[in-house]
């Protein structure tokens, strides 16, 4: 069954998120934030981590999904 998991991580490019779930990049979309947004998001995250959805409750019409992919994406660069 391990042989098959690693198979398939190197089939989809797959990134392993701090909370250990497996997301292929393919699926992933760009995720637009405004200054306002990304420097709170910034800010957030310094003093709570990755609570994602302690995070997205602070900035209206963000999901907790959003504010991570955002995050992923940012530091990958």
């Amino acid at each position: 069954m391990d042989n098959h998991r690693r198979t398939k991580q190197a089939k989809t490019n797959s990134i392993v998120t701090s909370s250990s779930s497996e997301v292929s990049s393919l699926e992933w979309e760009i995720v637009n934030m405004n200054q306002e947004e990304e420097d709170l998001v910034c800010r957030m995250h310094k003093l709570v981590g990755d609570r994602w959805e302690l995070i997205a409750g602070r900035i209206p019409g963000r999901t907790a999904e959003e504010i991570e992919k955002f995050w992923v994406m940012k530091t990958e660069k």
